[in-house]
């Protein structure tokens, strides 16, 4: 099959396509056919090497965490999915990535993508949902009645966790350029600040949670916002302990568990209509795609999901 790799870490340059052997689904796992995935900035940032030190990684290594694809063989011990079935799915980090024509995941973090959506539109929510879904719910434990700060709204994790705390009925504030406004209302945002004209700490006093997906100044001045008992999650780097304790707030860091469960509550909310994928730029799947998606991925300047198609089979092919 053909997979773009990296055997050193470095720029994007090091993103090579080449043909690597076929993976072999074990007795609990599914083979699936690639048709989307989609960039994360965890992806260019381990490229870079940013987490050598803490999360060594073994060369020639494939990247990406998003995957929307065919089934197209199973091991003997599953029983949830057959070939031809459309499934999504974020594979733990033991897996090997998604740049590549074939994947194997552990059938427990598959799910069958809703009829009303398609495998871009499934591609982009993995990673981000899951990550957006278990900082409001299972971290900040979610309710009708709070008020949420969203930061980046129009980024992968912010323009899902904006519809995913909408869904739960909670008033929704997030962060954004003018140019994002119109779209970060149709996204469900109650109220958008624009942080070109407006410092958000001025603005906003006694919140329930902040999402932080910035960290540096702005996780600092997030502290200001909330109320006593408060509930600051990061996604970027751990927020200060003094200061959670100075502001009598909880500050916690959290990193993705991949999970089907979340994830099939994500595809409910897709079947719904109530979560909209946000795709922002699409690029074939080569080096000069996985390379420029790379570049504008750290450009920080992205609007929602870069994605990149993988395949454009007109039907299913079982292998």
């Amino acid at each position: 099959m053909r997979a773009v790799i990296i055997e050193t870490y470095g720029g994007k340059e090091q993103l090579k396509l080449m043909d690597v052997a076929s993976p072999v689904p074990k007795e609990n796992e599914v083979l699936i056919e690639m048709h989307a995935t989609s960039i994360n900035p965890v992806d260019w940032k381990i490229r870079a090497g940013h987490f050598k030190e803490v999360m060594p990684f073994t060369f020639p290594l494939i990247l990406g965490w998003d995957a929307a694809g065919v089934v197209i063989k199973v091991g003997e011990n599953v029983s949830s999915f057959k070939p031809g079935d459309r499934v999504f799915t974020r594979p733990d980090t033991t897996s090997n990535g998604t740049y590549a024509e074939y994947i194997t995941v552990a059938e427990n973090l598959v799910v069958k993508i809703p009829e009303n959506i398609s495998f871009d539109e499934a591609a982009s929510v993995p990673l981000a949902g899951e990550t957006a879904w278990q900082c409001l719910v299972d971290i900040g434990k979610i309710k009708s009645s709070d008020h949420v700060l969203v930061h980046a709204g129009a980024g992968g994790v912010g323009s899902l966790a904006i519809q995913i705390a909408k869904s739960f009925g909670a008033y929704v504030t997030t962060t954004g350029s003018s140019r994002n406004e119109t779209l970060l209302k149709s996204l469900g945002a109650d109220k958008v600040i624009n942080y070109e004209k407006v410092d958000f700490q001025n603005e906003l006093k006694d919140y329930d949670l902040v999402i932080d997906t910035l960290g540096g100044e702005i996780q600092e001045k997030s502290f200001k916002v909330l109320k006593k008992g408060g509930i600051l999650v990061s996604i970027v780097q751990p927020p200060s302990a003094e200061k959670a304790k100075e502001y009598g707030v909880n500050g916690i860091f959290h990193m993705l568990k991949p999970s089907g469960e979340d994830l099939g509550k994500l595809a409910s909310l897709m079947a719904e209509g109530k979560l909209k994928a946000l795709i922002g730029k699409t690029f074939e799947f080569n080096e000069a795609g996985l390379q420029n998606a790379h570049a504008l991925s750290e450009s920080h300047h992205a609007k929602g999901k870069i994605i990149i198609k993988i395949s454009n089979f007109a039907h299913i092919k079982l292998a």
